[in-house]
Parts: structure tokens; sequence; C-alpha cells
């Protein structure tokens, strides 16, 4: 194995098998379902949605019901303080994980401006920090970032005091109720939980990517890759003030390539194993990916798992879809959060896609229920087509090592990703930072592309030819919509009064957010 770090080897008096540590609790259920997608047997779901021309005739009882708290709390609170009647919905005790939430500072500046926190609170809720994050692949060099995932929340704390504020503006909290269906009217929805109908305008879906809202929107449509992650926060690894970001010492293997990200926590230190796979059967377990985590731990750390003490064991199965973010094919119905597919195919999942739309969402909310724009059409407004998300779906494919090419390198996505970073940290912050949280941006990604082929242009040709043309084809397109929208994002309003239209305001949001144009820096 090759190596950016030294060897550890252990005493073998202390030596701890990987066999011997427990797998997190819930891996043989999610190992199931992840099994069950290898095997394209993804079971069919019940119908949650209905269809009713009959008229509700009567008042509403609230205007918004949002399912699933946890994220859904966020804008709960949001509607709430602009004096909607919301009801939050949660099937078990809206409460956050122990696990901090990484984000950078930055990105939560919106939960000021929108008032949610005041600024005493946020930084209560702020209970780690470092300085700087690093960036390597085996074989390569490394480069830091500063400010970027550099922020650890704690989930408790945050959602404790969002919670709070969402009662005392007017909300309603029902929890240990579950989402069971719902009837869509022309003039209202009608939703059930376990034991109780609710009336209400509209339903925002925030109950995550195994949403039964989403499964019967998508209508059985498998994903078209995975994120997988496992990991832990511990304690007894050796104290380091700083993190990584997006690290590799080793080439692709057992038809994955193994990716490391690590933390520092208020309960000691997190580390994660993380890789991009589709759906082909020969791709990893996630039992196969926690015993290799096990493995590679005591290398990537230098630290034997003797001297470690386990705080939490964590993993997850992150799918991403070619179609997304999700368009409901109902009216009165929007997804939000993880249940919309409105994060990029490289991406862990919600808390820092919610914050980036937060804004945008709470207004839009906002004015669609003020003009009654409650239709499908409407709503999907709300969610569009987001060009620079949909152009990183190639870089994930990149990072899925092929199967059946015997002389194909095992470390060429290690170089690949160094020419990548290399060329846009040449290129400046401006480029790089964007990238890791999450938002490309047309001038950056071709400043980096450039780059590449300047440096590599052997591995750019071998790569291309295992993506394939139709790939190629359908990237090239989600590109030129990037530079249209980055073009279009620039242009002035052009005429007096469309500032105030609500569909001429998407728009303009989708030019903005789909160029990347909403980044703050």
């Amino acid at each position: 194995m090759s190596s950016l770090l030294p060897s550890y080897t252990p005493p073998m008096a202390e030596l701890v098998t990987p066999e011997l540590v427990a797998p997190p609790e819930v891996l043989p259920n999610l190992d199931r379902w992840w099994g069950s997608l290898r095997r394209r047997e993804l079971s069919s779901s019940p119908s949650v949605v209905q269809s009713s021309a009959q008229l509700l005739g009567s008042l509403d009882e609230v205007d918004v019901v949002i399912a699933g708290g946890t994220l859904g709390i966020l804008l709960g609170a949001a509607l709430a303080k602009r004096g909607w009647r919301v009801i939050l919905i949660e099937r078990g005790i809206l409460r956050g994980r122990d696990q901090e939430w990484n984000i950078s500072g930055q990105e939560l500046q919106v939960l000021l401006a929108l008032e949610l926190l005041s600024p005493a609170e946020l930084e209560q809720v702020k209970v780690t920090h470092y300085p700087s994050g690093r960036i390597g692949f085996a074989g390569g060099p490394s480069w830091w970032v500063e400010d970027v995932l550099n922020v650890g929340v704690d989930p408790v704390g945050l959602l404790e005091r969002l919670k709070s504020r969402f009662l005392e503006w007017g909300g309603q909290l029902v929890e240990q109720q579950a989402f069971v269906g719902a009837t869509v009217h022309p003039d209202g929805i009608h939703i059930q939980t376990d034991t109780d109908r609710i009336r209400a305008q509209v339903l925002l879906d925030a109950m995550g990517h195994r949403s039964p809202v989403v499964a019967q929107a998508r209508k059985g449509q498998l994903p078209d890759s995975v994120c997988l992650v496992v990991g832990s926060c511990a304690r007894g690894l050796p104290a380091q003030p700083t993190g990584d970001l997006f690290y590799s010492f080793a080439p692709a293997q057992s038809g994955y390539q193994p990716f490391w990200e690590a933390f520092p926590a208020r309960d000691g230190r997190t580390t994660y194993l993380f890789t991009y796979c589709d759906l082909h059967p020969a791709r990893p377990s996630l039992s196969t990916l926690w015993q290799d985590y096990l493995q590679g731990l005591p290398t990537y750390q230098g630290v034997d798992l003797a001297q470690i003490t386990w705080v939490r064991k964590l993993c997850g199965v992150f799918p991403a879809y070619r179609c997304s973010p999700l368009q409901m094919p109902w009216d009165r119905i929007l997804a939000v959060g993880d249940s919309s597919g409105s994060q990029s195919p490289l991406s862990f999942g919600g808390f820092g896609a919610m914050l980036r739309h937060l804004e945008r969402l709470q207004q839009g909310i906002h004015e669609a229920l003020s003009l009654r724009q409650l239709d499908r059409a409407a709503l999907a407004l709300l969610q569009p087509y987001q060009p620079n998300l949909a152009v990183t779906g190639l870089f994930q494919k990149a990072m899925i090592p092929p199967l059946k090419e015997s002389h194909w390198d095992p470390q060429s996505i290690n170089r690949l990703l160094s020419s990548v970073f290399g060329a846009m940290f040449a290129a400046g912050p401006q480029v790089v930072k964007p990238f890791l949280q999450d938002v490309v941006q047309f001038g950056g990604l071709a400043q980096a592309l450039l780059g590449v082929m300047g440096r590599d242009p052997l591995l750019v040709a071998s790569l291309l030819k295992q993506i394939g043309p139709w790939e190629l084809i359908q990237w090239m397109g989600h590109l030129g919509s990037l530079g249209a929208y980055d073009l279009l994002n620039r242009i002035p309003v052009g005429w007096e009064g469309a500032a105030s239209n609500y569909f001429w305001k998407r728009r303009r949001e989708a030019w903005q957010y789909g160029s990347g144009g909403d980044h703050g820096g």
C-alpha cells in the first residue's frame, strides 16, 4: 500500500483485530438496503399521495405542514416567524444527533440574516473550530485550505434553540407521529398521520431521500450512484488541531477508491472513510467498508485500535439521481432538504445544502402562499434545474474505478485528483473554496479543466475513454447550461415591476443558484 503517512505497526501485545470491533448498530439494516440496490431489487412502495377533485370546502386548519423535523425545523422556524401557521410532524422526538455537523462559518450567517438565532446563540452552538483542512492524494502534494467545513455545530443545541423559537412564533410541533399519507384537493391538502388528519395549504416533504413521498414521485427509480460512508468519533487518537477535507493515501482497491476525512471533535476526533459507487454488484458492501476503515485507521491516524475508545460509530448511504432536484408531480407538495436531492453527488447530504437554499426557499414559499401559487408548475420553480450541481455527476463518475479493465492503473484516480486540485489551487482560493462547499462556478471550472489538460493530457484522454461518449455529451450539455446561467445571472432586471413577479423572481434565482452566483466567499 502506497502511503503519504508513515506505516504504523502496533505492539503485538496490544493487537486488536478489526473483526473484534463491532460495527455501527444501523449498519446491518443499511447494508441490506444497499445490497438490494446493487441487486436492483428496490421494493415497491405503497402510494401515499392521492388526488381528489372534491373541494375541501372549509377554511384551512393551517397554512403549512412539514413532514420531517431534523432539517424541516429550519424552514418551519423561518415560515412561522413570518406569521404562517405551521405544523411540524416528527415521527420520533425532535432532537439533533450527538455527532457534530461540520460546516463553513460563512454558511451559518443565514441563521442571523433570518433572525432565527441571535449572535450569542450562534456562538453557543459552535462547539469546535479548526484553522485549516488538508487536501492530498497518494503520491502527490498536499494543500491546505482555510474556512471550509472548519466549524463543528452541535445539532442538539441548534435544534433545541430553533424549536424554542418555532414554538414562540406560533408553530405547532407534533412529535411521535409518523406521516402516513396525503390527499391533494383543488383547494387544499389533507395530511394523514398515525392518529390525526390535518388540513393545510401545502405540504413540505423533509423526510429525506428515503421518504415514501419521494419513492412514489420517482416511481421506483433506482439511484444512479451512491456515496458510502463509515466512520467514528473516538478518543485515544493523537491530538491534531487541523482537519482533512479530502485525503487519500492508497490506490483503488476491491472495486472502489478509498477517501478519508477527519475533524477535531469535542468528544475526541471524527474520522470517515468514504467512496463513490455505481450500483454494480461487485461494489463493496458497508460491512467491507467498515472492515477496511478499521484496517486503514491505524496507518491514517498513527494509533493502534487497542488505544481507541469508541464514542460513536457512524455509517451512511447517500443516493444521487441525475433527475435532481426533484420536482413533485402533484400540486401543493414541495420536496426540501435531502428529499429534493438539492445537493451535488459529491456531497454527504443535507445540512449544508439546506442552509445554502434556506433564504431562497423561505422567501419563495412565503410568496407562493401569499399569491396562492401552489400548483405543480409554480412549486417546481422552487426546485429548479441547477447545472452547477449537474456537472459534478461526471466528477463523481471519474472517481469510480472501472471493474473490467485489466490494464487500468489503480493510482489513476489519485493522479487525476492531484492534477485537478493542483490546477484549482494554482488559480486561487476563489476557485477552490466554492468547489469544496458544493458550489461549482463556470469560470473556476474552466480554469481547472484547462489546467488539468495541460498538466496530464494522457490521463485526461484515458479518463474520457473510460467515461464514454454518451456521458461526455450529456456533461457538455450541463457545462453549456452552466455557462449560459452564469451569463444570464449577470444581466440586470430588464423591465419595471419584473422583480416583484413570482415567476420572474424564481427564474432569476435559478440562474443565480444554478451558476453558483449565490456563493458568498
